[in-house]
């Protein structure tokens, strides 16, 4: 089937595995772009201009993650049809996550150049990096709807188990992004505007990769009738797809909380936190690509009623999660100030990262082991209970920071981090025991049923 891959059939481990790694290269490849889109930042504009672009990631994180949970909730709807073999809902589906998509993009861009300058201001930038900051984030918001077809496209080739062609699309933009953003910089001097142009332009490109391959797809081609207004499918798409948008802001809006905090300590703490969200980001990538990986598998195979398979699946991909704990763990509690002086120059930031680094890396397997376990649970079909975490880490992320900063200081940062990491796991765990068990019990009544009914033939008994 074009490269796709049928998760419901064969080995969960060698199945996952080769699904995982193209992903994890992908993955790992755009945060390395985003790293070195920092360092080259840090470097070539110094320590403000880094806090100017770190000052955006909250909110970009608000926008860009909306669009993406929405894409995310459309595509396991996508994979769910896949894994029923039910190529004409699947159609369906796609048509109608299309349109939606574009409404949305227009909305989203219509927000964010409206409100950047308010929210930048609510968020008490400090009024030296202020400029750079929508410098940045007008021309990246311009550009959302580059990110949106690249992050729907390759949404849309996951769940059809394809790993491969996204990872494509991003070595082409990363080649990209790191070659625009030196030239932007270095040699136009365009600032950190250069940046943000580099970064819409790679996005363009590697959207168009993927778009191409998701046109090459035989059973994809989309018809007139595919796009006939369906508001039952409407309905289901947003109902699925709002929760897990909602979940990505609800957090994001946490997240412009501690940043609120950390801007009011001043800009060298501004330019810390940025350095040490990277490396959270980067951090976090082999769990977070697990995720992903367990949600393809799960939406397929919950489509296919394999539930014995879901399980399997969790097993496989918390081993991974533990397994990039041990690696990445070891290098933030270890090694934090060489990785703080790869980004920052300033000795004062370099030690507050430092602060920052070692205490989350004792406890980031928490957040691996979320984005697992939340994976799962969105992949059954219920993101609404991801949604209620979502609500959950803000108001612990919120309630730590402004109970601990007085006390902790900078650190009152990593300690919002975990209290997040560790409430949302809590949830989320208990909430996958309780789904899979009533799911996997609801289907196995219904085929006793169906088979009590049913003598082999298909004739129906006389009771």
């Amino acid at each position: 089937m074009n490269s796709t891959s049928d998760l419901t059939q064969g080995r969960p481990f060698k199945l996952i595995m080769r699904f995982f790694f193209p992903l994890l290269l992908t993955n790992s490849l755009q945060q390395l772009y985003s790293f070195a889109d920092t360092a080259i930042v840090g470097k070539g504009l110094g320590d403000d201009s880094l806090a100017a672009v770190g000052n955006m990631s909250s909110l970009c994180f608000l926008i860009i993650g909306f669009s993406m949970g929405l894409s995310n909730g459309f595509s396991i709807l996508i994979a769910q049809s896949f894994g029923e073999k039910n190529m004409d809902k699947l159609r369906r589906t796609l048509a109608h996550s299309i349109e939606l998509a574009a409404v949305i993009t227009v909305l989203l861009t219509l927000f964010s150049a409206v409100f950047l300058r308010s929210i930048l201001v609510l968020l008490r930038t400090d009024p030296s990096i202020i400029g750079e900051s929508l410098q940045y984030g007008y021309i990246l918001f311009g550009g959302l709807a580059a990110t949106i077809m690249y992050n729907m496209c390759a949404g849309i080739l996951r769940a059809l188990g394809d790993s491969k062609t996204p990872l494509k699309a991003i070595i082409v933009s990363s080649i990209m992004n790191i070659t625009l953003n030196s030239v932007f910089i270095f040699i136009f001097h365009w600032g950190v505007s250069g940046a943000a142009l580099a970064t819409i332009v790679s996005q363009v490109f590697s959207g168009a990769v993927c778009l191409d391959k998701l046109r090459k797809t035989d059973f994809l081609a989309l018809s007139k009738a595919d796009f006939s207004h369906d508001a039952r499918m409407y309905s289901k798409l947003l109902g699925n797809g709002i929760p897990m948008a909602l979940m990505n802001s609800i957090t994001a809006v946490g997240c412009m909380a501690v940043q609120y905090f950390v801007n009011g300590l001043g800009v060298a703490f501004t330019s810390a936190y940025s350095a040490c969200s990277r490396y959270l980001n980067m951090f976090m990538q082999p769990a977070a690509t697990a995720g992903a990986a367990m949600s393809s598998y799960t939406s397929q195979n919950y489509g296919a009623k394999r539930f014995d398979r879901i399980w399997d699946g969790l097993k496989v991909c918390l081993g991974i999660a533990g397994a990039a704990y041990l690696v990445f763990g070891s290098v933030m509690v270890f090694f934090p100030r060489w990785l703080a002086s790869l980004i920052l120059s300033g000795e004062k930031q370099i030690s507050y990262a430092a602060e920052f680094l070692p205490v989350c890396g004792i406890m980031i397997l928490s957040v691996d082991m979320l984005f697992v376990i939340r994976n799962g649970v969105q992949g059954m079909g219920f993101p609404f209970v991801p949604m209620l975490s979502g609500i959950a880490e803000m108001v612990l992320r919120i309630g730590a920071i402004v109970l601990l900063i007085d006390s902790l200081g900078f650190k009152a940062t990593a300690a919002a981090e975990i209290f997040a990491w560790v409430g949302a796991l809590l949830i989320n765990s208990a909430a996958f025991i309780v789904i899979f068990t009533r799911e996997k019990a609801k289907y196995s009544i219904s085929r006793n049923t169906a088979q009590t009914l049913c003598i082999p033939h298909g004739k129906p008994k006389h009771i």
